[in-house]
């Protein structure tokens, strides 16, 4: 673990990654943007909403993240019995860079939340004990590719949300769904704000992730990050190896590339604050 002199609390902000369509890189640029604010001295929880369980292995290895999905210390168990999700938080290897992670069984979500009472604000009641104490700068919650009753769980507790999209010709598929989603989701809840849109997996030297651009752009409905993410092999071995990439090769071009999106998100929030 590094030193790290962790300066007075503040009120938290809760930012979610969430596109409908899978393979946007969501969690690889919520696990990255999450470790980056770590490193700029944020204290950072990050909270796993997919079945799929990415997000935890981007920080714990194969054997503990089973184990976790299994017991009674993770998200499903927290929601289920409507628990102080304070009791589901587990440390990574990075001090002051917490993980709330998920199971298999968040397959079974929207069936559960949709037999509950304020069904929609289950999350939000799971993460007050932790809003309350003011342990955390940054809440990072990775959201599943879907348009559901947990999706809106997410939205209701977030403040901000953060759009990856693939720089390919299907990244865009699905979007204009997800923008009218998110409307819907302001309406109901006006804390939320968005933040842009980031272009992952971009090849600068295709004509895609030009045409994507200028799409994105010609719809003038979110604001389009500067920083954008280029394929880089060391993601994938991150990954291999359960870190961050920006913790596996500090040096290396995507690493860069998540800290300078991590500086501009946090400029965005200031000018939203």
């Amino acid at each position: 673990m590094r030193n790290q002199v962790w300066g007075n609390a503040v009120k938290t902000k809760i930012i979610c990654f969430a596109n409908n369509k899978g393979g946007s890189g969501k969690t690889t640029t919520c696990s990255n943007v999450a470790y980056c604010l770590n490193q700029m001295g944020k204290r950072v929880l990050m909270l796993d909403g997919d079945m799929q369980l990415n997000l935890s292995l981007s920080f714990l290895d194969e054997e503990e993240v089973l184990a976790l999905a299994e017991g009674e210390k993770n998200l499903y168990r927290g929601l289920l019995e409507e628990r102080d999700l304070s009791s589901c938080v587990v440390p990574t290897a990075y001090e002051g860079l917490d993980l709330i992670p998920s199971s298999m069984l968040m397959s079974e979500a929207e069936e559960i939340l949709y037999r509950k009472g304020g069904r929609e604000d289950i999350l939000k009641k799971g993460l007050s004990g932790i809003l309350e104490k003011e342990i955390y700068d940054y809440i990072l919650i990775d959201a599943p590719p879907t348009l559901g009753i947990w999706v809106r769980n997410i939205l209701q507790a977030s403040g901000s949300i953060v759009i990856p999209v693939e720089a390919s010709p299907w990244g865009l598929f699905g979007l204009a769904n997800m923008i009218t989603y998110i409307e819907d989701a302001v309406k109901r809840n006006e804390d939320l704000k968005v933040l842009g849109i980031v272009l992952t997996k971009v090849n600068t030297r295709k004509n895609y992730f030009r045409q994507t651009l200028e799409l994105l752009n010609e719809m003038e409905v979110i604001r389009v990050f500067n920083s954008y993410i280029r394929i880089d092999s060391n993601v994938e071995w991150a990954q291999d190896n359960s870190k961050p990439v920006a913790a596996y090769r500090k040096s290396s071009r995507s690493a860069v590339e998540y800290q300078e999106l991590t500086k501009e998100i946090e400029e965005e929030i200031s000018k939203q604050s």
